[in-house]
């Protein structure tokens, strides 16, 4: 199969997962999920000065139109100056018409040269791989090219170590580390809702038409999380309530930047009926952002998801299951008078318990047009997309 392979591997992307169990839909035990969560993924929220000098003539105060969206991920190297080339070409030479940029990494960091004081404290944008970030969103939008900005908000191991104040901590006070050695922060913590929405209010400012958050939740694996820390939690406020909250808040900041804001999701938030233990719910997500994305990866499912044997080997029934109670959902929404997110699953063409070929990501895509659901993201966390998948679409 032809591929378009980059040069650079990333050391630590990955796989993103979406599985937990429910009553009646047998997916992955909490205990399973942790192996695969992500296998392959004076500061204040006023609007700051940006370093790089922003081009008064390419910002616009209006949202850019909405599209269907069919867009890839690019990691921290493949938007190198040396490497965007390449993935525009695949762009252009398919159906495919937008990307998703790393802005703000799994491991906490930065890939342009940011002028926010926090940031700059904590040498969050130390080693940046994108030397002037509006030039290659302008670069971007020349060629038609929808861009959205990834923003990888809890798992924020540099800002763990280098703000332990707002670290997770363990019951005696030690910074907490999951089952691979990296540390969280304490999603309570106000102080980096405000850190993390200066960064987005910036990256806007750079002519970006969405702000994704990814890792907008608490730890995965999560009674055995509870037994290990103490949450900045005095007021007791549930876990959903505050990831609500904190996109509330974000959204409600961008209000004055002409952008779209996005959350990523696990899979199986479709069809949850309670927050896994990790602060998502699809009721308390879906109205206070303009797209919603699950991140409905087949090989992530456990044996008997939706009565499939195995998902992995089923990639149109997975996800013809999981978008119909997404899409019951929102219409669920609608009948309380609330306005829900637009769908955009996120769809597998990488290779994990066996080798993903293009019709199996074509019936992925396959099963979102029949339940109208026109558009989607593309994960490959090595950024190796098969060209021959999106030509012929």
């Amino acid at each position: 199969m032809k591929r378009i392979i980059l040069l650079f591997s990333v050391l630590n992307i990955i796989f993103t997962t979406g599985c937990m169990p429910t009553e009646d839909k047998t997916i992955q035990s909490q205990d399973e999920l942790v192996k695969l969560d992500h296998k392959e993924r004076d500061f204040t929220a006023e609007s700051p000065k940006n370093f790089i000098q922003i081009d008064e003539q390419h910002i616009t105060d209006e949202k850019p139109k909405k599209r269907d969206v069919k867009g890839i991920y690019l990691h921290r190297y493949s938007i190198m100056d040396k490497n965007i080339n390449t993935f525009i070409d695949l762009i252009k030479s398919t159906n495919l018409n937008a990307v998703v940029i790393d802005v703000k990494d799994d491991f906490g960091k930065l890939t342009y040269d940011s002028n926010i004081e926090m940031v700059n404290e904590n040498r969050a944008d130390s080693n940046f791989t994108v030397k002037n970030m509006e030039k290659l969103v302008q670069r971007l939008k020349e060629e038609d090219i929808y861009t959205i900005a990834r923003v990888v908000v809890f798992k924020d191991p540099h800002l763990a170590e280098q703000k332990n104040e707002f670290a997770l901590k363990r019951k005696d006070g030690s910074l907490w580390e999951n089952d691979t050695g990296v540390k969280w922060i304490d999603p309570y913590k106000k102080d980096v809702w405000k850190y993390v929405t200066t960064i987005s209010q910036e990256v806007a400012d750079f002519g970006f038409d969405e702000i994704q958050y990814d890792y907008v939740r608490f730890p995965e694996n999560a009674k055995k999380v509870e037994q290990e820390v103490t949450y900045d939690n005095k007021a007791a406020i549930e876990k959903d309530d505050n990831i609500s909250a904190f996109l509330k808040f974000s959204k409600e900041q961008l209000e004055q930047h002409p952008i779209y804001v996005s959350a990523d999701v696990f899979g199986l938030v479709t069809t949850a009926e309670d927050d896994m233990g990790i602060g998502q719910t699809w009721e308390k997500i879906s109205p206070h952002v303009d797209y919603i994305s699950p991140m409905t990866y087949p090989s992530h499912y456990a044996p008997n998801s939706y009565g499939i044997d195995n998902p992995d080997q089923h990639p149109y029934d997975l996800m013809t299951n999981a978008m119909k109670d997404a899409l019951q959902k929102n219409e669920n929404l609608k009948t309380t008078g609330k306005m829900p997110a637009i769908i955009r699953p996120w769809i597998q063409d990488f290779d994990f318990k066996s080798d993903y070929t293009k019709t199996d990501v074509q019936n992925q895509i396959q099963a979102l047009e029949e339940q109208g659901i026109n558009q989607y993201l593309i994960w490959n966390a090595s950024n190796e997309y098969t060209k021959l998948t999106f030509e012929s679409l």
